[in-house]
Parts: structure tokens; sequence; C-alpha cells
């Protein structure tokens, strides 16, 4: 039977579609948590007196906490069942509010910041575990249309930023911080009781009762070393500094700490499959989720403050919600795309990594709203697809794996998504604004530059740090500008640096999905010459 002839048959059980809506539920709190805490960081930082670095490392827990939930639920999912971990997930997310929503007005500023760090990262992984969850359930449910069920899956996050955006743009000034984040709650509820009570199918290869270690041989060495390189990464640059804060230590933020973790961890995997090298194939596709979590959720992390720089901050929230909307309703059409073009999923996904490239270059020349809107429309449709058809390309060619390839999968995305695509964008921009204003200051000694810097350096890995731009003082040039005033000399030179710098940043992002289209077209080139592209069982997917 061909790819495009099974998509019509019919789900593995009768409850699929409660099932189904039940993970778009429980995606769609993720999204909406999102979107409120970024709304309501304004109010943290008048409340509690918090630096802009506090509210960053609260953000990255955020979604780092994700990576921890769906490496382990993803390890476990298998052995303990589907439903364990829901009922693990309900009772993080309860208890993340109530840790969240613990400080008040008389809360001292360190504790305050406690809480809702830790609250913040409980809810993260309370995501992460739903996904170690959802992925493989839909992709067990319905075997024969993956792309399609689980671009429905995932349609839950954009909706949930639309909402979460909406409600706060709204009712933000109405509503004290409390109440605006206890909307995640609404979905979570919906979740809990859409899963009560329902019987859950067992993945093929629970089924099949391979052994963790014949889960993991596809992974092997290649795979597993991408993915303990990121978990060690995570330590020495997220995760392991605040430890240190916390405890008062200088222990976990170092790199010979991070570093000696994913190695313990990759030799774990190695002796757990017996030395197997794993699937060339799976490791590429770890590869390419890193950069799709970077252009991806990296992007969307930035494009509503750049596109706010280059036209104002209001229009910059709403085309964030235009472009979610955009990706809420095309998830809907992966189907119907793939028969009508007759695509396998790494056509559409070549497709789509063709559209983001042409999308992101035009954004960055946009002028005005109507040319803004024009150019998101194809950076949305372009990027709509790439999470859930990648989770879907894993699971059709290595169903060996259950749930564990597509958990990582979404670990290593979110991780590069919170370790490389945010912070490497922002670097980006601090040292293309610097390079640029260089170039354009006449003064001498470069004064501008020392007028105008930020008093901390930016920094990302190994890059030589550069000098970034003071946030509060480029703000002021740009109220001036809306306000229209005449700007000084100085100042003028700024605003120029700064406007070139986002639109530079933008075409170098747009780097990422040009890399990624290479990267399909040769999938799609081999796929062809090995007879096609097709879903696999577990009795051949050794010879993917």
């Amino acid at each position: 039977m061909s790819y495009a002839a099974e998509l019509d048959a019919p789900p593995r059980a009768a409850n699929a579609f409660r099932l189904l809506w039940a993970g778009f539920f429980a995606i769609l709190a993720a999204g909406i948590g999102f979107a409120i805490r970024g709304g309501i960081l304004k109010q943290w930082e008048t409340d509690f007196g918090f630096s802009a670095g506090q509210l960053g490392q609260i953000t990255g827990a955020g979604l780092t906490g994700f990576c921890f939930g769906i490496f382990i639920g993803g390890l476990v999912v298998d052995r303990i069942g589907y439903r364990t971990l829901v009922v693990v997930a309900f009772l993080l997310h309860l208890l993340s509010a109530i840790i969240t929503f613990a400080p008040g007005a008389e809360t001292p500023p360190a504790t305050a910041f406690n809480y809702l760090f830790w609250g913040s990262f409980i809810f993260a992984i309370a995501n992460g575990t739903l996904e170690a969850v959802a992925n493989p359930l839909v992709a067990t449910l319905f075997p024969n249309d993956r792309t399609h069920y689980l671009n429905i899956l995932h349609a839950g996050w954009p909706l949930g930023l639309i909402i979460g955006g909406a409600f706060g743009a709204l009712f933000g000034e109405m509503l004290t911080w409390k109440q605006q984040m206890a909307l995640f709650l609404v979905p979570t509820v919906g979740y809990g009781l859409m899963f009560l009570g329902q019987s859950f199918p067992k993945s093929e290869a629970s089924s099949s009762g391979l052994s963790l270690g014949e889960m993991l041989k596809d992974i092997g060495l290649m795979g597993g070393a991408i993915a303990s390189a990121f978990v060690g990464l995570w330590l020495f640059k997220d995760f392991g500094p605040t430890l240190d804060r916390l405890l008062d230590t200088n222990i976990f933020g170092t790199w010979y700490f991070g570093a000696s973790i994913a190695g313990l961890l990759w030799l774990a995997i190695a002796v757990i499959t017996g030395f197997s090298p794993g699937h060339w194939l799976i490791a590429l596709l770890f590869v390419t989720h890193a950069l799709v979590g970077a252009v991806e959720l990296g992007t969307d992390s930035w494009i509503q403050n750049i596109t706010g720089n280059i036209l104002s901050p209001t229009i910059g929230k709403w085309l964030f919600v235009y472009t979610s909307l955009i990706m809420f309703l095309l998830r809907f059409t992966a189907h119907s795309i793939e028969k009508t073009l007759k695509l396998s999923p790494v056509g559409l996904l070549l497709g789509c990594s063709i559209l983001a490239f042409i999308g992101l270059q035009f954004i960055a020349r946009a002028e005005t709203t109507s040319v803004a809107m024009a150019a998101l429309l194809v950076y949305g449709a372009g990027k709509t697809f790439f999470w859930p058809t990648m989770l879907a390309v894993a699971s059709d060619r290595f169903p060996r794996t259950g749930a564990i390839a597509i958990s990582l999968m979404g670990g290593i995305g979110m991780a590069s998504a919170g370790l490389l695509g945010a912070p490497g964008l922002g670097y980006i921009k601090d040292r293309s604004v610097s390079d640029t204003l260089r170039v354009m200051d006449k003064s001498p000694d470069g004064q501008l530059i020392n007028q105008f810097k930020n008093e901390q350096p930016s920094r990302f890995l190994m890059f030589r740090e550069v000098d970034g731009l003071d946030g509060t003082k480029v703000s002021a040039i740009r109220d001036k500008v809306r306000a229209n005033k005449n700007l000084p000399d100085a100042e003028s030179i700024v605003y120029r640096a700064d406007r070139e710098a986002d639109r530079r940043v933008l075409r170098l992002d747009s780097v990422i999905p040009l890399t990624m289209a290479l990267i399909y077209l040769f999938l799609l080139v081999y796929f062809r010459r090995i007879g096609g592209y097709r879903k696999l069982t577990i009795g051949d997917s050794e010879k993917a």
C-alpha cells in the first residue's frame, strides 16, 4: 500500500479521538501558561523589584524544566504506562499553581523569586511529562496518519498563545497577575476530566515486550551522544548556575560538571545497548530537530520584540498573535496537503523550510504593517508543520524506540530553543549592533558605543564578548521617534544601528531553515533511492 493510500485508515482505539483532544487540552494549558507568564513579567518586575536577569531566569525555568520532564517521561512511559504519567503531570500542574500563587505583596523579593522560579520550573516539568505521554499516545492511536494527527495535537500550542496573549492584552490592566495566571487551570481541569477513566493502548514496542536496551539500540552511541550533550549543556548553562545560586556553591554550573554528567549518560546508553552505534538517520533527525527548536521557539522568543522595534510594540504583539493564528489553522490541514500534493512527510518538511527561509528574509525588509503581515504569513506557514511532522517521521521510521526517540527529540528541540536559539539570537543582535555602531560612529575613540553600551557584556558559548546596548536608553530613543521628536545626531545613529541590527538578526536566522532545507532534500533523495518513504514496523525497522 502506498503512503498516500494509508492516510485514511481508521485509528487503533474506539476512544482515540477523546484521547487526542485530551492531549490537545494538555498542550493548550502549556501554551496559555507560557503566554500569560510572558505578559505578567512587567508586573513581577514592579511588585518585587526583579532585575531583567532574574526575570530571564524565571522565564528560562519555564522552558528548560520541559526537557527534564520529557526526557525522564519518555524513558519510563512504556514501562509504567500513560495513565500514571498523566496523573503525575496533573498533580505537578496543581503544585506549580500553589507555589506560583504563594508570594504576596509583603513577600521579600528573594523569597518571591524562589517561589516563582520553582513554580515555573515545576509547571514546565508537567508540560514535558504530558508531551512524553501525548506524542507517543497519538502516534500509537493513529499509526497510518501520524503527521496529520500530531499536527492537530500540537495545534493546542498556538491556540494557547492566542488565548493567553489576547487575554493579557485585553484584561491585563484589570486583573492581578494571579488572576491572569489562573487561566491555565481551565484547560488543566479539562484534560484531567477527559483522560479520567479512559483506557490507553500500548505502543508497538511495548506490546512486543522489548527491553529498554532494545528500544535504545536504534538511538545508540550516535543519537545518545547528541541527547547527552544537550543535557550537559543544560546543566552548564542553565540549571547548574541556578542551583549554585540557591545553594551558595560553585559546583553545578561548571563546564566539567556538565561534561561529566553528559559523559556518564552516554556511557550508560552504551552499556544498556551493548555499545550499539545506533542508526545514522535518527542521529540526523536529532540534529535537525535542534535546528527546528532554534528557528521555531527560539525565533518566536525574539520576533515579537524585533517586529515591535521595527514597527511598534503594540503592532509587534498583535503580529505575534496573528502568526500564532496562522499556525493554529494550518495544523489541521496536514492530511489534505499530503493527499492533494502527494507529499511524504519529508516533502512537506522540505517545502516548509523553504517557506520559512523566504518569510524571514522578507520580514527583515518589512517597513509597513501590511508587508510584515504578508511576510509573517509565509514564515508562519513555513514553521507550522516542523515540530509535529519531525516527531511523525521518527515514529514512522523507528517504531522499536517506542516513546523514547520522539521524547528525546522533543527535549532536544526545547533545549536548543532555550540554550541556543533564544540566547544565540540575542548575542547576534548585540554583536551586530555593536559592529554596526562602530562603523557608523565617526567620533574619536568610539564614544557612542561607550555612551550607550550595557554595563554587562554579551556572551554566548565560546564566542568573544561584545558590547550590547543599554535597553533603557535605546527604549527611550524609540519612544522619541514614535512621538515624532527630533533626535540628536548621536541618538539618530544609535536608532539606525539598532534597527539595522534587528534586520540582520532575521537575515542570519533564515540560514537555519535554509540548512534544514538541504537536510530534507538529502533525505528526500535518500528515501527515493530505497524505494520511497514508508512506515516501518518492529520487524523491519532495523533496515530503515
